[in-house]
């Protein structure tokens, strides 16, 4: 039977070895958070959100993560818009199209102010710290694009501030961002 004997300075190089093992970031530990990841990220067919809220109260903490889950929604809708109605502005010539892209933003703005057509929460998990008596919920929404760009159709035909004329430049915008996004969806 043969025994290892382990001398001082072997015993010195396994430590340095085996704390040089250990890597640390300097941003600190890496938290895992649900709805992470690509399926819950906007793309070409969906606006999607997600957010955390915490609190004592249960109802309280839901609030908060329903609140800045739609929040971040529109602003993604709003953003978006802002990019078509540029985009519009960009390949038009005429002189009603800076109206055109205002009264296009306004609606968007309109929309959101009152709801978000077809918006879906697609999942909410709620943890509770014994440690703190916290709970913490995370919610995770989206809406599809295409519907929210039709619903935006009906409700621009609804506005009586809206001419034919920019209606028909509305339609035009609209149609081109259902079809990229229902190309997209597919």
């Amino acid at each position: 039977m043969k025994t290892f004997r382990i001398t001082a300075p072997a015993l010195a190089i396994l430590f340095l070895l085996s704390s040089c093992a250990k890597t640390t970031s300097p941003a600190g530990k890496k938290v895992d958070q649900p709805f992470s990841g690509g399926k819950y990220q906007s793309n070409a067919a969906w606006f999607r959100s997600t957010a955390s809220g915490a609190s004592t109260n249960q109802n309280i903490a839901r609030g908060k993560a329903d609140i800045e889950a739609k929040h971040q929604m529109g602003a993604q809708v709003g953003t978006n818009i802002r990019a078509v109605a540029d985009q519009y502005l960009g390949q038009t010539a005429n002189a009603d199209a800076a109206d055109v892209a205002d009264k296009f933003q306004s609606l968007a703005r309109e929309v959101m102010d009152t709801q978000l057509a077809d918006l879906r929460k697609v999942g909410e998990e709620t943890y509770f710290n014994e440690e703190t008596k916290e709970y913490t919920v995370y919610v995770a929404y989206e809406v599809r694009k295409a519907a929210m760009f039709r619903f935006m159709k009906k409700q621009a035909r609804t506005d009586r501030k809206v001419s034919e004329q920019e209606l028909k430049v509305m339609d035009e915008i609209l149609d081109q961002e259902i079809k990229r996004a229902e190309a997209a969806g597919e």
